[in-house]
């Protein structure tokens, strides 16, 4: 009982502890698993771990007997690469260019044969061992990446390439390693590569795929026609991931990880109905699953297993190799002519931490080779988690250094973040899009967040009153924030906490009706317009939605427009604009300055310059 309590508590503490360090929860999750398994002998009374995942017959310590680790660890990297696959969405991988498209496979060949050729030659490991090594380490992870881009303010192209990266290539790495296992047991644990291997990895392809498609669109209907309770939905989607990953796996073994993959990239594209909440509800059994393995997996390890890499000079090598010329290898040659500047390769080659799956899928083959005696299998494990942790703490410790070396961080943020997902917000949020400035919206309206995506605009669900919004790596490069909501409550908060993280070029807000009734001169800063509130602006975009501009060639002309915009019902002026440079209305708006080429916004209907 206390060694279960201990995994959690000191799971959660090293989730709580990278939060506070800012750096990949995988690194203390490693070190913590490493100092309670292994390490522990060196003082212990009795030579024994302080946390022994597998129970010893002679000591008659440890949590899983039998093969129950092999099915605990099995089940849960089922449950993190289904949520993983939720977060896969069609129309995004369409927009992320063909650098991503090469380095997820190209890049993938690379690495895969280069790593096998290493391993073999350095390591001295047999061929099948070094190409299951090698088939593992293709994965990078999002879950030790986001934290990455959480905190070093890149640009848009790395933190994107680094991003879809890190999801895509997740069940990739899984299934490589998938087939290069069932080569290595093909023979009944020999290493002969024959046609029954062959067979089997039609079959994992088959079920996989099928099984996985067909379970996701069983469920979407499920839940579409209302069959399954709300207080249920997440638990039955809990329950459906399991169902799904032990039939697909009894039917074709090691064919679960492929089924669920598949099942959660097919529901997370279609129109699933509150979707958000089971997107959350998996997230946190991810991160609790993710806390509980990472310490059994580095608590399992022996120090057996760690002497035999530390006792030998090769993986030091192989792990340069694998970091310092494979990574940039496989980078530079798949990202050539995708628009990508050398400096920003540069950079992507140097950041490719390995996460949970790569860990997880070494524990459990090597744990299931070993049994059936596969020569050199304990190699497999402690290799990975060297890879694992040796690149966690390089990246986590050099990225913001090697960042500004090479310039790829942002050196300002010129983005424009909304607040309310409403049509105003939205035409103005496409103005600017087609003058090529970086906008997002956030809402806690799911419809209407439908909508702004529907008409191409970057667009979140989240909920301002927690931290999601902070955690949210793709919202570094907002510079200008913007409330514009119906409740003057939320507009209000929203300035107040977060004018500070987003809103360092600009904060602003809509005014409230009262602040309408007030003097003009006796409105406070900061606010969207000076001259109508939500309400106005909101009725105007219904009835007349267009955002329009008119040229300005000098301050008096631009007093004109203004003043004669303002005794017109169904026009609001909105800021000015030269080039990419963008001004908000201020109260007094003869303190702003006019150069040539300045435009007059405005949302509303057409005003010819003769009505000034």
């Amino acid at each position: 009982m206390v060694e279960i309590a201990s995994i959690i508590i000191l799971g959660i503490f090293a989730q709580w502890l990278s939060w506070k360090v800012k750096v990949p929860a995988i690194l203390p999750l490693i070190i913590i698993g490493l100092v309670v398994g292994p390490v522990s002998t060196l003082w212990s009374s009795d030579g024994e771990k302080w946390i022994e995942p597998i129970f010893n017959a002679t000591s008659g310590r440890g949590l899983f007997p039998g093969e129950s680790l092999f099915y605990f660890v099995s089940l849960a990297i089922g449950i993190i690469l289904f949520e993983g696959g939720l977060t896969l969405k069609r129309k995004e991988i369409s927009d992320i260019g063909p650098a991503i498209v090469k380095l997820i496979t190209l890049g993938s060949v690379i690495t895969f044969v280069g790593a096998g050729l290493a391993t073999h030659y350095i390591m001295q490991l047999s061929w099948p061992i070094s190409f299951l090594f090698a088939g593992l380490i293709i994965v990078t992870g999002p879950t030790v990446i986001a934290p990455i881009l959480q905190n070093v303010p890149l640009n848009k192209n790395v933190s994107t390439v680094l991003k879809w990266e890190g999801i895509l290539i997740d069940p990739i790495g899984a299934l490589v390693a998938v087939l290069v296992f069932e080569f290595i047991r093909s023979a009944d644990g020999g290493v002969a590569f024959t046609s029954h291997a062959l067979i089997k990895f039609s079959q994992i392809a088959l079920i996989g795929f099928g099984l996985g498609f067909l379970a996701a669109i069983g469920i979407f209907q499920l839940i579409k026609h209302e069959l399954v309770p709300r207080f249920l939905l997440n638990v039955f989607i809990l329950a459906a991931v399991l169902a799904v990953f032990v039939f697909a796996d009894t039917l074709a073994h090691e064919s679960g990880l492929l089924s669920v993959v598949v099942m959660g990239m097919v529901l997370g594209n279609l129109d699933v109905p509150r979707f958000k909440e089971i997107l959350y509800f998996k997230e946190s059994i991810s991160l609790l699953l993710i806390s509980i393995l990472f310490i059994l997996l580095a608590a399992n390890i022996n120090m057996s297993d760690l002497e035999l890499i530390t006792g030998n000079p090769g993986s030091l090598a192989l792990f340069a190799f694998v970091t310092l010329i494979l990574r940039p290898l496989s980078v530079l040659a798949s990202t050539q002519n995708c628009g990508l500047s050398f400096r920003e390769q540069l950079f992507i080659s140097w950041v490719g931490p390995r996460g949970i799956v790569a860990a997880g899928i070494a524990s459990l083959f090597g744990i299931t080779l070993i049994k059936n005696g596969v020569p050199e299998a304990e190699y497999i494990t402690p290799l990975v988690f060297m890879i694992v942790l040796g690149t966690v703490i390089m990246n986590a410790t050099t990225a913001r250094l090697v960042a500004s070396l090479l310039g790829v961080i942002q050196k300002e943020s010129n983005g424009v973040l909304f607040f309310g997902a409403n049509q105003a917000t939205r035409l103005i949020a496409q103005y600017l899009i087609t003058h090529k400035r970086n906008v997002a919206i956030v809402d806690n309206n799911e419809s209407n967040i439908n909508k702004a995506l529907a008409e191409g605009i970057n667009a979140f669900t989240a909920n301002i009153f927690t931290e999601e919004m902070t955690e949210n790596f793709e919202l570094l490069d907002m510079g200008y924030l913007v409330a514009m909501t119906a409740n003057d409550s939320v507009n209000d908060f929203a300035v107040k906490k977060y004018q500070k993280i987003f809103g360092e070029r600009g904060t602003y807000r809509v005014m409230t009706p009262e602040e309408m009734k007030q003097d003009k001169s006796l409105l406070p800063q900061g606010l969207f317009s000076y001259t109508d509130d939500f309400l106005n602006i909101s009725e105007v975009a219904r009835d007349h939605g267009y955002v329009r501009e008119i040229p300005v060639k000098d301050m008096g002309e631009l007093m004109d427009y203004f003043n004669a915009m303002n005794t017109r019902k169904h026009t609001i002026p909105l800021f000015i604009r030269n080039g990419k440079d963008i001004q908000v209305l201020p109260n007094d708006v003869s303190k702003l300055s006019v150069s040539p080429g300045t435009l007059l916004v405005y949302i509303g209907d057409a005003f010819e310059p003769g009505e000034a």
